[in-house]
């Protein structure tokens, strides 16, 4: 029996909204910001074991270490390509 991972969710991030704000993340995911925007997803916490979204956490880290400008994970890559990598995951 399999078992099928939920689809990623975007939802925007304005810009007046405080960083420290506490935005509802539903309990086993995690929200990240990507691209030019900022748009901000939230993903499923298993992405986190797979490598190809390894890779964009060390990325991540190498850009911006454990100071995120948003107050949370920034993935640094363009959203078509975050989109790529999560979607190539749901399949998985």
């Amino acid at each position: 029996m399999g078992f099928h991972l939920p689809v990623i969710r975007k939802a925007s991030f304005a810009t007046n909204q405080s960083a420290s704000k506490v935005v509802d993340v539903p309990k086993g995911y995690l929200a990240v910001y990507v691209g030019e925007k900022m748009r901000r997803f939230v993903i499923p916490l298993t992405y986190l074991c797979q490598p190809s979204f390894q890779d964009l956490l060390s990325q991540a880290e190498e850009e911006f270490g454990y100071d995120h400008p948003m107050g949370g994970l920034t993935i640094p890559c363009g959203e078509d390509m975050f989109l790529d990598i999560t979607s190539r995951l749901n399949k998985c």
